[in-house]
């Protein structure tokens, strides 16, 4: 009998979507902890206490956007869901996961998530019944739990670069920063 396929689940704002984002992915597959992942933009996450800035559409064309840059051989490890930002109302992990199980039940799934998320998650909706369908990647911004040195990128702080016009070339790829300036995303 084979070993069960093995799909992360990368879910995020993505409001932009950045390099630190961009690392992690290529770090989980590299390092074959994960056989594939899908990047799952958020719609509206209901533990925020602001929406996000940019729409679904744009933050779902940003991840495209970047995804699309890197080597072939791991884009073909990747995929996009819109499952959350076409969902009505509060977007629930616990749903999410419910619909991938149902459409990939060979699979085992692994969610990646954050230290700061990870610490919350008792308080998730269904947090129970999650736990008992995924187990949690555990990535910490300080490059602890899994030691994958996660780049020091915020989304909240680069879109408070771009508020005040700073350069932040290093922090995004360079095709989702064409795409923010041509839609004057993230603009006062």
């Amino acid at each position: 009998m084979s070993e069960q396929a093995r799909l992360g689940l990368f879910g995020g704002t993505f409001d932009p979507i950045h390099n630190g984002h961009i690392h992690l992915i290529l770090a989980l597959l590299e390092r074959n902890l994960v056989d594939e992942i899908v990047v799952i933009p958020t719609g509206n996450p209901w533990m925020k206490n602001q929406p996000p800035s940019a729409s679904a559409k744009d933050r779902h064309a940003m991840v495209e956007i970047a995804l699309a840059e890197l080597p072939s051989q791991m884009q073909s490890r990747i995929s996009i869901s819109d499952s959350e930002i076409l969902r009505q109302g509060p977007t629930y992990t616990i749903d999410t996961v419910n619909e991938v199980k149902a459409s990939h039940p060979d699979k085992k799934l692994f969610l990646i998530l954050g230290d700061e998320a990870f610490a919350t998650i008792d308080k998730w909706h269904r947090s129970s019944e999650l736990m008992a369908l995924i187990e949690p990647l555990v990535i910490a911004r300080e490059g602890e739990g899994l030691d994958i040195a996660a780049l020091d990128l915020s989304s909240t702080q680069i879109r408070e670069e771009l508020l005040s016009h700073q350069d932040v070339s290093g922090e995004i790829p360079a095709n989702v920063l064409t795409y923010i300036k041509e839609r004057n995303l993230y603009a006062s």
